[in-house]
């Protein structure tokens, strides 16, 4: 006999904006839930749904740290409380 399967419990994140991602996302911070096993690129695509217009644009050339690391991998895991940081392209040296 076998047990039947339980559901992945959906993951909260904690995204950050910075700069003009925060002025384009109307907020500094939010908490968004995504189904468990979502990566770095399917919390893009939420953003992108949760605030279209102009922060689409800076998602596209924006970089992205988890819990502080830079991620080269979008298709990187995310677990449950972890911080998503949007960092738009900065000017200046």
């Amino acid at each position: 006999m076998t047990s039947p399967t339980v559901p992945a419990s959906p993951v909260t994140v904690v995204v950050r904006y910075f700069a003009s991602a925060r002025a384009a996302a109307g907020t500094e911070e939010e908490k968004v839930e995504l189904a468990a096993g979502a990566t770095v690129a399917d919390a893009v695509q939420a953003l992108r749904e949760l605030h279209p217009g102009q922060l689409s644009r800076v998602l596209d050339a924006a970089s992205f740290l988890v819990n502080e690391v830079a991620v080269r991998d979008r298709g990187r895991a995310l677990g449950d409380g972890s911080h998503l940081d949007v960092l738009p392209p900065f000017a200046g040296g």
